[in-house]
C-alpha cells in the first residue's frame, strides 16, 4: 500500500512558511543551499517544480512519489508565479472547499471528503503520496499520514505557518533516519509509530 508521506522544510520551532504565508524559499530562514539541491536531486528529485527540472535537465521519473497534494494556500504559491501546475510530470490534486474550478486541466481539485479521498489513492498501485503542505491540510490528513520527512532548517522564527495548523490531535511518530548536511541542514525522517 501507498504512503501519504509529508515532506516539507520547517525552522526548529516548526514553522513552513513566514506569517504572510508567502514562499519562503530562498529566504534567510529556509536557504537553499548546494548541498541541499544536492540532497533532492538525489532522492527526491520529483519534488523539484518543473522549471528547476528543465533547468536542471532532469527527466527521470519519480523515485519516491508519483503524486502531489497540496491546500489551496500552498497551490496558489504557484499560480502567483504563473505556473497552473507547477509539478506536471506529478498527478496533482488541491484540496480546497474555497476553489470550484481548476485552472489547469491535470489539476484535480478535491472539494471534500479529504481523508476518504487520500485513503482511495493509498489503496491505488504506484509511488507514494507526497504532501507538500500546507499545515492545514496537514492537520486534516493527520490520520492518514504514514511518513514525515521534515527538512530541518537552523533557523527560528516565532511565527508563521505551523507544520500542523489545528486543534489538539496526539499522533506518535518514531524516528527512522536522520542526515546531516554541510550547510547544518537536518532531514529527518519519521514513520508513524
Amino acid at each position: 500500500m501507498r504512503k501519504l508521506v509529508y515532506y516539507v522544510a520547517t525552522t526548529l520551532d516548526g514553522y513552513i512558511a513566514g506569517p504572510d504565508g508567502g514562499d519562503p524559499s530562498g529566504a534567510d530562514y529556509f536557504p537553499i543551499t548546494p548541498d541541499l539541491i544536492q540532497f533532492i536531486i538525489e532522492n527526491y528529485p520529483e519534488t523539484l517544480p518543473g522549471p528547476a527540472r528543465a533547468a536542471m535537465a532532469i527527466d527521470s521519473p519519480g523515485r519516491a512519489f508519483d503524486t502531489v497534494l497540496e491546500g489551496r494556500a500552498s497551490y496558489e504559491l504557484g499560480l502567483a508565479a504563473g505556473m497552473t501546475d507547477a509539478y506536471p510530470h506529478l498527478r496533482h490534486l488541491v484540496f480546497s472547499t474555497s476553489l470550484t474550478t481548476s485552472p489547469d486541466p491535470a489539476v484535480e481539485i478535491v472539494a471534500s471528503g479529504a481523508l476518504e479521498r487520500v485513503r482511495a489513492l493509498k489503496a491505488e498501485p504506484g509511488l507514494d503520496l507526497w504532501l507538500v503542505g500546507g499545515g492545514t491540510l496537514a492537520h486534516s490528513l493527520l490520520p492518514e499520514i504514514d511518513r514525515l520527512v521534515l527538512k530541518q532548517n537552523r533557523s527560528v522564527i516565532g511565527s508563521g505557518i505551523p507544520l500542523f495548523a489545528g486543534p489538539f490531535q496526539p499522533h506518535l511518530f518514531r524516528p527512522v533516519d536522520e542526515t546531516l548536511l554541510e550547510s547544518g541542514l537536518r532531514v529527518l525522517t519519521y514513520d508513524r509509530a
